[in-house]
């Protein structure tokens, strides 16, 4: 990528320079002698070795801003795209010496590089609105420093995006909970609805097994009895009949009998008494 590319170029570029810097600390010697052996070692990506040579040179002059940059240099080659907050990843140590760098370094160059080199950190590990405010640094201490100005709009383009997704997956899982809960809601109110049916129809069975007992006798007795007055009417309707019969009968005689003793006497007296 040529973000990537630009790290690369950046990185070659610094530790190749062994100059005087604008420290107020005078370079010695071996300090010099020191950062020339990492320079070698370095391009040839020996970087552990370089690594060595470069804290050979800090202890020469603990000010020296070049070893300084050119030992971060060395870690961030060892630590590639590593997670930098990590204790054991060497891309840890070189952060923080970039870090100061940046704010502290007397030499604008290095300055420059050390703020840059912070956001192509920033950039590999997604973190683009700290990488931003790097290249913006950089192009403060050099506004023509292209490949930080090329990376900041890049870093410009992928927070946008960022952002862009961050919401589109915010929405998303906004109207997945809701159709998740209103499908909860359901089962929950359909469970709820059986449960209340399932206790209702339960109360209803116990209520009738209850008052069924009472309703049954209740119907017995009511055929019973009118299985008796049925059968009242059924058994002693011709005998009622007959007997109704029989006493209509026996007036008839009794009257018949008192007309024909009267009958008699009548006819006796006429007798008797003669006119």
């Amino acid at each position: 990528m040529k973000l990537l590319r630009h790290i690369s170029l950046t990185l070659a570029m610094v530790v190749m320079a062994t100059g005087a810097s604008a420290q107020s600390t005078a370079t010695t010697k071996r300090e010099r002698n020191y950062i020339k052996e990492g320079n070698e070692l370095y391009a040839k990506q020996r970087y552990a070795e370089a690594e060595v040579a470069f804290r050979k040179a800090l202890q020469e002059n603990a000010q020296s801003e070049v070893a300084t940059y050119n030992l971060a240099a060395s870690l961030l080659k060892q630590g590639g795209a590593a997670d930098p907050n990590s204790g054991n990843n060497p891309m840890a140590e070189a952060t923080k010496l970039l870090t100061d760098l940046a704010k502290n370094a007397q030499t604008a160059s290095i300055a420059e590089k050390a703020a840059y080199n912070l956001g192509n950190v920033a950039f590999n590990q997604e973190q683009y609105d700290q990488a931003i405010n790097q290249y913006k640094q950089a192009l403060r201490r050099n506004p023509d420093n292209d490949a930080a100005r090329d990376n900041l709009r890049l870093a410009q383009l992928k927070l946008q995006q960022q952002q862009q997704n961050k919401d589109q997956n915010k929405d998303q899982n906004k109207d997945q909970n809701k159709d998740q809960n209103k499908d909860q809601n359901k089962d929950q109110n359909k469970d709820q609805n059986q449960d209340q049916n399932k206790d209702q129809n339960k109360d209803k069975d116990k209520q009738d097994q209850q008052q069924n007992p009472q309703q049954d006798q209740q119907k017995q007795d009511q055929q019973k009895q009118q299985q008796q007055q049925q059968g009242i009417s059924d058994a002693n309707a011709e005998k009622i009949l007959k007997t109704m019969e029989n006493e209509e009968n026996a007036t008839r005689r009794r009257v018949a009998a008192k007309e024909q003793e009267k009958a008699a006497k009548a006819s006796q007296r006429n007798i008797l008494k003669p006119w």
